[in-house]
């Protein structure tokens, strides 16, 4: 399994680039999608969007500039709602300022202990997070709950490929997860 892809329509990705930087935002905001996912001949998962889900401040039990965390009842709402619907979820949230995309050694942390999770409570449906900058996004997806991550290879809106790049994905090869 090489790599995945994000599927969504303009539409869907718009509304998600202006929840996620709206103008002059000073803090990280966060949002999942509901996603069917399949695994195509190339070997490439590929998420395909279902249903945006923007969260607000009252989903998060801190909200920085550089630090976002849900609370436990938004965790297990997403989780029961992907359940309900038989869907992957996939993570975004954004990062501020000037950087290039890739999640953050403290992304990193959580989600190795987050997306096993997950993919356990959906029944081994697959997970992704994503992080989406001024300037470009990245991510991981994980297949399952003992494999590590592998590279989120871009967001194919409409039919132009937003790339990723890539960068979060080499990090993570440097480090081990360890699965719940």
């Amino acid at each position: 399994m090489a790599s995945g892809v994000i599927e969504m329509s303009d539409a869907a990705w718009r509304e998600l680039k202006e929840h996620l930087l709206p103008p002059n935002c000073q803090i990280e905001e966060g949002a999942f999608i509901l996603a069917r996912h399949k695994i195509t001949g190339e070997q490439e998962l590929v998420f395909q969007h279902i249903q945006t889900v923007l969260l607000t401040r009252d989903d998060y039990e801190f909200q920085e500039s550089d630090y976002l965390e849900l609370t436990d009842a938004t965790k297990g709402r997403l989780i029961k709602l992907a359940h309900d619907q038989q869907t992957s979820l996939v993570e975004f949230h954004s990062h501020i300022g000037p950087y290039p995309a890739c999640l953050s050694p403290s992304d990193m942390a959580g989600l190795s202990e987050f997306a096993p999770h997950v993919i356990w409570r959906l029944k081994g449906r697959p997970y992704a997070a994503v992080v989406v900058t001024e300037s470009g996004i990245d991510g991981l997806a994980w297949l399952s709950q003992k494999a590590p991550p592998m590279m989120l290879n871009s967001i194919l809106v409409g039919n132009q490929h937003v790339k990723a790049t890539g960068l979060s994905f080499r990090i993570s090869r440097r480090r081990t997860y360890e699965p719940i």
